[in-house]
């Protein structure tokens, strides 16, 4: 990727404030006016912000820079760190030096606005947790969502659509377009299918005053629990007590009983997995609004060491909290889980750190009642002295005398298959010390890839290990061992920030507008069709407008790439 030369204006205003060949504690400052600012209205500290400059930021802020200084634009140091996606800048400065995270920008665009529009889906789970204001609209009209939705960008629609509710699916721009509808008209299908099944589904489940949606809320649970109840009655009565004309023998009718005994203790299983604390982890409950009175409690979770290391995916954007590594936000239950495994309908609750014990031995203790249950109605069948010899006439003959045998050995087998194979899963994840959910989503958990990119469980402490510690303890431990691994960074030549400099650099390429596109990066002729060529040149200057009423700005709309 390439980038054009700083205009001489921007460099002698750099150079004036940071020697940036010499360490940053070493850099004299030479009594320099730290908030001058350039033709643009930009400051050092904006410029920091670019390239997501920490300890270059940490100095100006310590020799008296404005946090909240902002360009002709209305931009501040945290829309800019938006624009670029430096995350880690942004976090500091509004944690450490309380910098306004929310702030709109000439346009109303706040750094949110931002985020979503170049689809740092990191820095929109950032100002979210945070408390941006997801539903603010710009002077177009436009939300995040509105933003990301043009972009076609699928995960930042996505953490905005977990976030938020059904009105940020329906509000409308000025145009009268949701962001459904916009999505359609770029041609991203894909969004505009995500946006039309989240409001569908939101829909539904608004409707929580039907019986339907009532029952819902239970699960599968007691579906279940009368299945199991019904086949252990059927079992007794039609099987053990059956009348075939012949006695058991002590040991098979132990063998029998056996059975009832392993189906009644899974059933005591099953009631504790179901109401049994998954490993809830606890929200922030403190009101947003109280927050700015005290020291946030927010931004003291900003201080988490998953934060500083940069795994900006702990930050649960609905519960308001930084979860450890491992934990997952489940939105069914709407609560974060320690060692979430996977939200199970059958017991009408997540399966996680508490709970994932009962969860195994109810999975084990059924299997073993219906492999004997099974078994010894086969044999219960078979020993009836009056059933023909033949294998066929012993079928015909069990079907019409036995019916209810053949209905309990149909359901019995039709229920093993399927819960065999999860507790083979279950098992298999136990001796490895991993979970359902890290399985289907390793690609995309950074502690579960090696240096080469490659599955790596730091979990994993051998099957010895891994089983005593969940049978004894009923749960594993989580003692990461992973290996940081440093990447090297982008090529990346220094941003032109001057404006004059990009219109004047980009002048084989205007785009005929009015003040009122809409997107940068695939702005529509005017503001009623949000329809425009696609450019796929590289973004030049700090802060792009999104849409701007000066000749400049269409040259910097026409040079954004989709």
């Amino acid at each position: 990727m390439k980038f054009s030369k700083l205009p001489s204006s921007v460099e002698n205003h750099c150079s004036q404030h940071v020697d940036l060949s010499l360490p940053v504690e070493q850099t004299p400052m030479h009594g320099a006016d730290v908030n001058a600012i350039d033709h643009t209205g930009q400051t050092a500290l904006h410029w920091s912000a670019v390239r997501g400059h920490i300890q270059v930021a940490e100095l100006l802020l310590k020799e008296g820079a404005k946090v909240d200084a902002a360009d002709l634009y209305g931009y501040q140091t945290t829309h800019v760190a938006a624009q670029y996606g430096q995350t880690a800048f942004l976090c500091h400065i509004v944690a450490k030096w309380n910098a306004d995270h929310d702030v709109p920008d000439n346009d109303g665009r706040s750094p949110i606005h931002w985020a979503a529009y170049k689809g740092f889906a990191d820095t929109i789970r950032l100002l979210l947790f945070l408390g941006a204001y997801r539903a603010r609209q710009d002077k177009e009209g436009c939300t995040p969502l509105h933003w990301a939705a043009i972009r076609g960008n699928l995960e930042s629609c996505t953490v905005l659509v977990q976030a938020g509710k059904k009105e940020d699916l329906t509000v409308q721009d000025n145009t009268g377009l949701t962001p459904a509808k916009l999505a359609a008209d770029k041609n991203h299908r894909q969004i505009a299918f995500f946006l039309e099944n989240a409001r569908r589904v939101h829909e539904r489940g608004c409707g929580g005053n039907s019986y339907f949606v009532k029952l819902s809320k239970f699960g599968l649970a007691p579906l279940l629990w009368c299945i199991i109840i019904a086949l252990i009655f059927v079992y007794m009565h039609s099987i053990i007590l059956g009348d075939y004309n012949t006695n058991m023998t002590l040991p098979f009718g132990f063998f029998s009983w056996l059975g009832v005994f392993l189906a009644t203790a899974g059933l005591v299983m099953f009631y504790r997995c179901s109401r049994k604390d998954p490993g809830y982890i606890n929200k922030n409950t403190r009101d947003s609004q109280n927050q700015r009175d005290d020291e946030p409690l927010l931004k003291r979770g900003l201080h988490n060491l998953e934060v500083l290391d940069g795994n900006w995916s702990q930050l649960c954007i609905t519960c308001k909290i930084v979860r450890p590594v491992r934990s997952k936000h489940c939105s069914t239950c709407d609560r974060c889980v320690e060692q979430f495994d996977h939200h199970c309908p059958w017991v009408s609750n997540c399966i996680g750190k508490r709970n994932k014990w009962e969860f195994f031995m109810f999975l084990i203790l059924e299997v073993s009642a219906m492999i004997i249950t099974g078994v010894t109605a086969i044999i219960r069948s078979a020993g009836d002295p009056a059933s023909p010899s033949s294998f066929g006439g012993w079928l015909g003959y069990t079907a019409i005398n036995h019916s209810w045998v053949v209905s309990f050995v149909v359901m019995d087998l039709f229920l093993f298959f399927g819960v065999i194979t999860l507790t083979v899963i279950q098992a298999s994840q136990i001796s490895r010390n991993i979970t359902t959910n890290e399985m289907a989503n390793s690609m995309r958990y950074s502690y579960l890839r090696g240096p080469g990119g490659r599955f790596r469980n730091p979990y994993d402490h051998g099957v010895r290990k891994n089983c005593s510690d969940f049978f004894l303890k009923g749960y594993n431990e989580d003692i990461e061992r992973v290996v940081q691994t440093l990447q090297p960074d982008e090529e990346m030549g220094p941003i032109q920030m001057g404006r004059s400099e990009v219109a004047h650099n980009c002048e084989s390429t205007p785009l005929h507008g009015n003040g009122t596109d809409h997107c940068s990066t695939d702005s529509p002729v005017n503001s009623k069709s949000h329809r425009s060529k696609k450019s796929e040149r590289t973004p030049f200057g700090l802060g792009m407008g999104l849409g701007r009423n000066n000749p400049s700005s269409r040259y910097v709309r026409s040079l954004l790439p989709l």
